[in-house]
Formats: structure tokens, C-alpha cells, sequence
């Protein structure tokens, strides 16, 4: 018996296991694309800022950006359940790294070409988060996908921690453009690097009764409806951080330590999360890592000083990287497989919609109520979508007219 329990802690799934060759190729791809995504937005306000149209030119390309986020992922990520994905991933970064690269010589163009840039900067290339991920999942073996994601997701935070810096060094010290100009070398080098990465297998709908891929895709809904509510729990908190620290008398310069640390803690979170397997169900996990990520922006609220608030937000990036990942793999337990790619695009797009809703809200909160209130507004706000997606996820997962009835859903009856 003891032998036997030996053998099976053995034979638990660890980190080591995916330094693979191809998946160290994932990951320097993954690097290399989704670092100028974390570089654009601010990187486009520094090229603008001493424009004739300064930051509030600045403002319109990054929401250009993220608008061509928004449109392009959903359009370009439901054709990539056909074959061919590498192919439509390296054409779509490359001409991203093409509009990028444009940018910095068009600076001194009219608006609109610098908009359309933009655009283009950000649509080309949306598809390419939900398209790696399902690479992801499709080299490595069922056991090892939930320590996968959780590095995905570790990679992530750490880009986004690291690029806001780099790109203000890049900007100051080296010239306005430089940013967006090695934004495009990486995305060109992505591109490239993508070609040599093994085909993923093209999953076929299960018999000729499948649904079609639109309504295959929509019934994820409570997934992409959790997950925006989760990114906008936290843009609230990122987006009225500053407003907060002026209000209690901090330097406001103290935000971008902060985020930084948040985002550390976020990969953080997600490499503990992927260590064990944890009790309950993904979905039943997701909630109780929500519930417990809100509780923690709430004491940003609450609790005095700096040191307060730099503590409650290490302590929500630590648990709402684990949402995001619970996230992935509950989208995985309810959409077929050969919708995996097409539905990551979809979450990835609804994300976008919900930071921007965020900031529009944000900023009418901030007119009508402090900044603690404001906070507070928005986690009450997830909770209730949150109620309503996971009322809706009780349910059993679709499935086609071709599936049969699984053990799964037998279980759920039960």
C-alpha cells in the first residue's frame, strides 16, 4: 500500500515536465507576441505626447487599439478551428508587426491614418492569445493542461509587469518610437517562430448533427460573462487607484509600484495554483477564488495607508490569477474541442468590451462618489454577474445531437 501511494506522488504531473522543446518554443513565441500587446496602449500615448494632438491623441490610438482587439479576435479566432492555424497566426502578427513598425514613421500623418494603424495594430493579430492557447493545451497531455495554463498564465503577468517600464525607458531615453519599433521586431520574430511549431491537430465536430460553430460558441456565455466581470472587478481597481491614493493623501507615483507588485503576485498565483490538484470542480473553484479576490479588493478600501493598500492588492492578484486559469479550463469542460481556439478568441474579445466598459464607468463614478465607493460599486457589480453566469453554468454542458450522454452529466444529475 505504501509502495503504491509512492508511485502515485511520483507519478503527480510537475513543472519539469513541460520543458519540452516545443513547448519552450510555445513559450518564447508566446513571449514574443503577447509583449508588444502589453506595450501598445501606453506605448501609443508616449508616441502622441508630443504631437499637436498630445495625449488626448495618445487616448484615441490606444482605444483604436483595443477596439481592433475587440472586432478582430471573435472574426479571425472562429477561423481557426479549420486547419491551417500557424499559417493564420503568422500571416495575422506579421501584419500587426507591419502596422506597428508603421506607426513610429507616420507620426507626424493626419489622424485618421495613425487611427486606421492602430487598428489594424490591434485586429491582425487578436486571434493569436486564443489561438496559442489552444495550441497549448494540444501539446501536452490531458493530465499536465492545468499546470500548462497556470504557467501560461505566469508568463502573462510576468509581460505585463515587466512592459510598462520598459516601455517608458524605451521612450525617455531612447526616442518616442523606439517602443512600438520593437514591438514590431517581436512580432516579426513570432511569426517566423510560429512556422516551426508543430501543426496542432484539427478537431472535427463529433457526426454530421454537430451545431453550428456560432451557437457551439454561444452556449460559453456564463464562461465569457465571468470572466469579463472578473477583468472588471480588477480594471476598477487599477483605474481608480490613482484617484484613491490622492484622495488618502499618497503619492500618486506610487501607483505604478503597486500594479507591478499586483501583477507579480498574479504570476505568482497562478505557478501555486498549478503546483497540486485542488478540491471541487474548475467551475466550483472559480467561484470561491472570485468570492475571495472581491473580498480582497474590497479591503483596498478599507484597510489604512500604503502599506494597506499594497497588501490587499498582492493578496487579489494572488487569487485572481487563479480565477483566470479556472477560467480556461472550465471553457475547455463545456465548449467541444474543435471549438477550444475559436472560444478563447471570443473570451479574450468579451475581456476587451469589459476593461472598457470599466474605464467608461469609472470615470462617471469618480464624478458622482469618491474613489473608495467607486471601488466598492464595481465588486458589487461582478458579484451580480457573477450570480447570474454561475446560475446559469448549474446546468448540464451542451453538446451536440451527435454526443452522447457522458458520465459527466450523470454526475451532475446526481
Amino acid at each position: 500500500m505504501r509502495e503504491g501511494l509512492i508511485a502515485l506522488s511520483s507519478a503527480r504531473p510537475r513543472y519539469r515536465e513541460l520543458m519540452t522543446r516545443d513547448l519552450l518554443l510555445w513559450a518564447l513565441i508566446s513571449l514574443a507576441s503577447k509583449a508588444p500587446v502589453a506595450m501598445a496602449p501606453l506605448a501609443l500615448v508616449f508616441l502622441s505626447r508630443e504631437s499637436p494632438g498630445g495625449y488626448t491623441l495618445g487616448a484615441s490610438l490606444a482605444s483604436a487599439y483595443v477596439l481592433g482587439e475587440v472586432v478582430g479576435a471573435p472574426l479571425l479566432g472562429t477561423r481557426l478551428g479549420r486547419g491551417r492555424m500557424r499559417r493564420e497566426l503568422s500571416a495575422g502578427l506579421l501584419a500587426g508587426a507591419l502596422a506597428f513598425g508603421a506607426l513610429p514613421f507616420a507620426h507626424s500623418a493626419p489622424a485618421p491614418v495613425l487611427l486606421a494603424l492602430a487598428f489594424l495594430a490591434g485586429g491582425a493579430p487578436a486571434a493569436c492569445p486564443g489561438g496559442l492557447r489552444a495550441s497549448l493545451t494540444k501539446l501536452v497531455g490531458e493530465d499536465l493542461v492545468p499546470r500548462a495554463l497556470s504557467a501560461e498564465a505566469t508568463l502573462t503577468q510576468c509581460i505585463w509587469a515587466a512592459a510598462p517600464g520598459l516601455v517608458v525607458f524605451l521612450a525617455l531615453q531612447v526616442h518616442p518610437g523606439a517602443p512600438l519599433l520593437l514591438g514590431a521586431v517581436l512580432a516579426a520574430t513570432a511569426s517566423l517562430l510560429l512556422l516551426r511549431l508543430p501543426e496542432p491537430r484539427a478537431a472535427e465536430p463529433a457526426g454530421r448533427a454537430a451545431a453550428p460553430m456560432t451557437r457551439t460558441l454561444l452556449s460559453g456565455w456564463p464562461v465569457y460573462l465571468t470572466s469579463a466581470a472578473a477583468m472588471a472587478m480588477l480594471a476598477t481597481a487599477e483605474l481608480v487607484l490613482p484617484a484613491l491614493l490622492e484622495d488618502r493623501h499618497i503619492a500618486v507615483g506610487w501607483s505604478g509600484p503597486l500594479l507591478a507588485g499586483f501583477a507579480l503576485a498574479s504570476a505568482a498565483g497562478a505557478l501555486c495554483y498549478g503546483l497540486r490538484t485542488w478540491p471541487g470542480s474548475v467551475r466550483v473553484q472559480s467561484l470561491v477564488l472570485l468570492a475571495v479576490t472581491a473580498a480582497c479588493v474590497c479591503l483596498i478600501t478599507l484597510l489604512p495607508g500604503l502599506g494597506g493598500i499594497a497588501a490587499a492588492l498582492l493578496l487579489a492578484g494572488v487569487f485572481q490569477s487563479g480565477v483566470m486559469v479556472t477560467r480556461n479550463l472550465s471553457l475547455r469542460e463545456r465548449l467541444p474541442e474543435h471549438a477550444h481556439a475559436a472560444a478563447y478568441s471570443v473570451m479574450y474579445a468579451v475581456q476587451g468590451v469589459g476593461y472598457s466598459a470599466t474605464a467608461s464607468l469609472s470615470a462617471v463614478a469618480l464624478d458622482l462618489a469618491t474613489p473608495s465607493v467607486a471601488i466598492l460599486g464595481g465588486v458589487a457589480i461582478t458579484l451580480v454577474i457573477t450570480a447570474v453566469s454561475a446560475f446559469a453554468e448549474r446546468g448540464p454542458k451542451p453538446r451536440t445531437a451527435a454526443e452522447p450522454p457522458t458520465f459527466a452529466d450523470a454526475d451532475h444529475c446526481a
